[in-house]
């Protein structure tokens, strides 16, 4: 267990090897094995660790490697503080349950990428592989960080990681942009981030988590009143909405699908977008001591689910549907937070971490063996060519709508239970956002797997036939995306469905760790994660079981899920054509659900265009008067200099001039007189004393 920092420092090694040596040197075969290999060395250490943890008694076991920030003197609010940071590794149930995700899921992408990656070359392969073991770095830096400022590295690190993997494909003007925008937007959750972090130090004088939270736990809770507490806990939420794209800052996480497909199962299941969840579960006795932050967790939650579940009801990119379910399903997360269910909203983090990781490495299958298509209007009857990617993405189906027992029902209806003990009208919320993901999904796999094949003809071998195309689908027998001969819709290869499989299993069983004692179980996970959510020894409050609730939640949940799948079979499999006739009906409804609530064009028109207005207007200032006052101070300079030069040269140069032309005039008539005869000089001598006798002889007589 002393070895925990090598979990996250194995796949920077990685990146370091690849980033470094790799474009140079390596082949894809030795960069792929280098980055897998990295990540398959921290899920061994990761399952090692967490076994030795299960023996501990309290759980929890600490790896200080050094004095990161030695003690420097700052004012705190009980008075002048040392303000110190270890480098230092947590390891208790959530970080452990954490760091089996991230490496557990991320090698298995890993695995998939092998294969989904190979058309590029060998530059772009090797360039990928070591963006994604720097993000795992990354991400198991901010699980496992002790305190808010090492957690604050891997925040920050994943969040540049994500830049560089949304716009992997930075030729594409749409994934560089999205990748900006990921940037971007996260950059303006992380503000109220910081700001939450220099408040907990200066409030309780150390920021790391334990210590933070023994503090809280003796203060009283803010109850009705919005004290530093609150202010605290809001702050990091701002944090935690950016980086789990909440309302208003989930518009960077759909743009996201323009990396490649296991960039976004990267992102979307096992890590960044979970990392705002993870951070308030990790400080729950924070939370707990400010209930009026916690209403607004679970408000913003619900919302997000809810509105999010509405626009995946007619997006047609299968991505896309896959992004606007993340959305959601991380607001059911939030929901479970902000209703004090840490546990439930932790639980539901790592089986949604199956499922949806199943779902996109799923999806990227289809795209692969569909020639790079995306639109599902152009796919169709795909479970004929794709039997191993059809029955694992139907089990990810079933989980996340919450079906029994797949994994997310467990999960979900916990959830849901914990809820609806809280606030009807969240529940209810929830629960019609329940029924929404369930229709969605369904008809991503009936428009994709069912029907007719609408998308392109093919070349259908040597013999030169060729399939007929249903739809508007072009001939695509000349070449795929990448340039090689495309054979129509095909299994991908063992490396990539082998991840799916295993996910497929993970999905089917994680929820089982989670059952409730209303089904006769334990709630294993419930009892596990608690030393996480409470300071000390302290322990959570028993909680009163309502049997006969319970039962009827999870009976009316199970009811509406499958209510949702048959009516999404009617509208895509039985009578496509009345979903065209909804969609005709409810023009006005679909086009901005199409148009996701016009929220981009919202930004775009206020604060894209505002900020590029007013930077603008700033330009147009700095130019004609700050950098006018300048420039006018400048012409005003030589202007001056010009006058004084002009002064200088014909008065004061030309007085100057003017009396030695005088007095060389003069010397010049004076000369004359130096003749050098001694008569000239008497002359002039006997004519100077006559002048002076006349002068004195006048002088006296007109004087009397």
């Amino acid at each position: 267990m002393e070895l925990i920092w090598l979990i996250p420092v194995l796949p920077g090694i990685g990146a370091a090897l690849n980033g470094i040596f790799g474009v140079r040197y390596f082949g894809k075969q030795t960069a792929a094995t280098i980055a897998c290999g990295a990540m398959g060395g921290a899920l061994l250490l990761s399952l090692y660790a967490f076994v030795q943890l299960l023996g501990l008694e309290h759980r929890e076991h600490l790896v200080e490697l050094a004095q990161w920030i030695p003690p420097i003197a700052l004012e705190t609010a009980s008075g002048i503080g040392a303000f110190e940071v270890p480098w230092a590794f947590r390891l208790d149930p959530l970080s452990g349950m954490m760091s089996l995700v991230v490496t557990g899921i991320g090698f298995l992408i890993h695995v998939y990428s092998v294969a989904y990656m190979d058309h590029e070359p060998r530059g772009g392969y090797v360039r990928f592989f070591c963006y994604l073991n720097l993000f795992c770095f990354f991400m198991l830096t901010l699980v496992l960080g002790s305190t808010f400022l090492v957690m604050f590295v891997g925040w920050e690190g994943v969040g540049l990681s994500s830049y560089l993997l949304i716009g992997f494909w930075y030729h594409k003007k749409s994934a560089a942009d999205a990748g900006k925008k990921a940037f971007v937007v996260n950059r303006i959750g992380d503000f109220g981030f910081i700001l939450g972090i220099f408040l907990v130090f200066f409030t309780f004088g150390t920021l790391d988590f334990r210590a933070v939270a023994e503090a809280a736990a003796l203060m009283p809770v803010e109850e009705g009143a919005f004290g530093v507490i609150s202010l605290i806990c809001l702050l990091l939420f701002v944090g935690a909405v950016g980086k789990s794209a909440q309302i208003p800052l989930y518009v960077w996480l759909p743009d996201a699908m323009e990396g490649p497909t296991p960039v976004s199962a990267l992102i979307h299941a096992a890590t960044m977008v979970t990392a705002g969840v993870y951070m308030v579960a990790r400080n729950a006795v924070l939370f707990t001591h400010a209930p009026e932050v916690m209403f607004i967790v679970a408000v913003i939650g619900v919302l997000t689910a809810l509105m999010a579940a509405t626009i995946g009801l007619v997006q047609t990119d299968i991505k896309r549907v896959l992004a606007y379910s993340t959305v959601s399903q991380l607001g059911y997360m939030f929901l479970a937070t902000g209703v004090g269910a840490f546990a439930a909203g932790a639980f539901h983090l790592m089986t949604h971490a199956f499922f949806k990781a199943l779902l996109f490495l799923g999806s990227g299958s289809v795209i692969h063996a569909m020639n790079e298509e995306q639109d599902m209007r152009r796919m169709g009857a795909m479970r004929l060519y794709m039997p191993v990617t059809f029955m694992t993405m139907g089990i990810g189906t079933l989980a996340i709508a919450g079906i029994p027992p797949f994994s997310g029902f467990f999960s979900k209806d916990e959830i849901l239970y914990r809820t609806f003990l809280e606030s009807r009208w969240l529940w209810a919320l929830a629960a019609v956002t329940a029924g929404m993901t369930a229709f969605y999904m369904a008809r991503l796999m009936f428009m994709t797997f069912w029907g007719e094949y609408r998308g392109p003809a093919w070349d259908a071998g040597h013999g030169g036939a060729q399939h007929e195309a249903h739809g508007d689908g072009d001939a695509a027998g000349d070449g795929d995306a990448h340039g090689h001969a495309w054979h129509g819709p095909h299994e991908s290869p063992k490396i990539m469905t082998l991840p799916l499989q295993i996910l497929a299993i993970g999905a089917i069983v994680a929820g089982f760790v989670g059952v409730p004692s209303a089904l006769g179980g334990a709630n294993w996970i419930h009892g596990f994660l608690e030393p996480s959510f409470v300071a000390g020894a302290a322990h959570a409050a028993e909680e009163e079981h309502h049997y006969a609730i319970e039962w009827g939640l999870m009976a009316l949940s199970v009811l509406v899920a499958a209510g949702a799948i048959a009516f999404a079979w009617r509208l895509y499999v039985q009578r496509p054509e009345e979903s065209e006739r909804l969609a005709s009906d409810f023009a006005g409804a679909h086009r901005v659900l199409t148009n996701k609530y016009y929220v981009d064009e919202l930004y775009d028109a206020t604060a894209v265009k505002g900020t590029m207005g007013s930077a603008r207007g700033l330009w147009t200032v700095d130019r004609n008067v700050v950098d006018g006052a300048v420039n006018g101070t400048g012409w005003t300079t030589r202007a001056s200099a010009w006058v004084s030069h002009v002064v200088d040269k014909y008065v004061v140069d030309g007085l100057v001039n003017l009396v030695g032309r005088i007095c060389a005039e003069g010397s010049y008539r004076f000369r004359h007189a130096q003749t050098g005869l001694i008569q000239n000089y008497a002359v002039a001598a006997l004519f100077g004393v006559f002048a002076f006798v006349t002068l004195y002889i006048a002088a006296r007589y007109f004087g009397q």
